[in-house]
């Protein structure tokens, strides 16, 4: 495992970091999640990330059992704040005071740590003042309970308005989390121009765009039983917009390219990512323990110009780069 500073810090993560967004608490038995855990922690990450919305708390509650024992100081574990959790009332979303200062308190024991190493705001919001937003994630860096606080899927705009408030408030935005891969390159003409001049590091998910890049699925053909695109309980939607014939054809055409790097098509779309310079790190999530004893092989690997011109070719068309598409709703209803 390769480690990278996280933005203009002193703070170094694992080039992939372990995520359980839709796996733990939900997708898989509590058993095989602390498995996976225990194979990223074999494979050199010491990196995790979660989210106080993922299962509605139970993925930071299964991740902290799984972490319960290891050396405090030799991890750095992330949440986020923003979507709604438990009843979901009026007051269970967003990103007030009141909110993040609950959430905060919320996660840290389902995690059973004191602190965080890094708070996200999980989107923006529009309906809460950015100056309310930021004054809270001063306080709780104040109170020690995140030593940094990063974003997830803001804009380029966005993120330098943030920034400007956290440097005022004496605190750094060191981090954005967007989805980044191949087939989608929303991040590249505005955020990572951004993030580079204002000192953030890109901490991306879905670098195999939900499984697609892994090559298992094949156009005309029906999804192998048990994968993703065959989860009723969100798995399937997410995956939806990349199962078109012409997509995945244009995926396969990946797998020579991927040989000839000596990679599997896996690693390769996760290494792809992380010759971004700007990119700190790779989320991969698991559901089985030897997922990630294969596809953590990518770290530290250099693709030379030729294999990423291959890639190109092959891809063309196919990648989203529109940059109006990154993730941040509109209201908190989007």
């Amino acid at each position: 495992m390769e480690f990278r500073y996280l933005g203009h810090s002193g703070f170094k993560i694992s080039e992939i970091t372990f995520g359980n967004w839709l796996t733990h608490g939900s997708q898989v038995e509590n058993d095989v999640a602390t498995q996976c855990v225990r194979a990223a922690l074999d494979a050199g990450i010491s990196t995790f990330d979660t989210a106080d919305v993922y299962a509605n708390t139970a993925a930071e509650t299964v991740l902290g059992e799984a972490l319960k024992g290891e050396r405090r100081e030799s991890l750095e574990i992330f949440t986020k704040v923003f979507g709604p959790t438990g009843p979901k009332g009026h007051n269970d979303l967003g990103l007030s005071r009141k909110h993040i200062m609950e959430s905060i308190n919320g996660s840290l024991s389902r995690l059973q740590t004191d602190y965080v190493d890094l708070y996200q705001a999980h989107r923006y919001d529009f309906e809460t003042p950015l100056e309310e937003t930021m004054q809270a994630f001063a306080d709780i860096v104040r109170q020690g309970k995140a030593l940094y606080i990063g974003v997830s899927e803001w804009t380029a705009q966005q993120i330098r308005d943030g920034h400007a408030l956290a440097k005022e408030l004496g605190f750094q935005l060191i981090s954005n989390q967007p989805q980044y891969s191949m087939l989608w390159r929303v991040i590249e003409a505005e955020v990572v121009p951004t993030s580079e001049e204002l000192g953030l590091s890109q901490i991306v998910w879905s670098p195999m765009a939900q499984g697609v890049l892994s090559g298992k699925y094949h156009p005309g053909k029906p999804a192998p039983e048990g994968s993703r695109a065959t989860d009723s309980k969100g798995g399937a939607r997410m995956i939806e917009r990349w199962m078109s014939d012409e997509v995945l054809t244009g995926v396969q055409q990946l797998k020579p390219i991927a040989d000839e790097a000596g990679l599997t098509m896996a690693q390769l779309s996760i290494a792809w990512v992380l010759q971004n310079k700007n990119v700190a790190s790779a989320i991969m999530g698991a559901s089985r323990p030897e997922q990630i004893e294969k596809n953590v092989a990518a770290a530290g690997v250099k693709l030379d110009q030729g294999i990423m011109d291959k890639i190109d070719a092959a891809i063309g068309s196919l990648a989203e780069r529109d940059p109006a598409q990154t993730k941040s709703p509109a209201s908190r209803e989007a």
